[in-house]
């Protein structure tokens, strides 16, 4: 399993499994991502990855030439 470091909003980086859903990684690293339907459509798990919007519910943590993505939460 290759793992990848992310910057969460407090700051704090973490590491995270290529693969895994957002939410699971984001409750592993103590950062909390509202929710809603947990569908997709709600957009209330709306975080930007490395500047690019994803819905956290139906997303997963991608690989990156970098080796490292930052997390910020979506604002309208």
């Amino acid at each position: 399993m290759t793992t990848i470091a992310v910057q969460w909003p407090s700051g704090t980086t973490t590491e995270a499994t290529v693969g895994n859903d957002w939410l699971v990684a984001a409750s592993a690293a103590g950062v909390s991502i509202p929710t809603g339907c947990l569908g997709g459509s709600g957009g209330a798990c709306e975080i930007e990855v490395n500047g690019k919007v994803v819905r956290a519910c139906i997303s997963t943590v991608p690989a990156s030439k970098s080796a490292k993505l930052t997390v910020e939460f979506a604002t309208d």
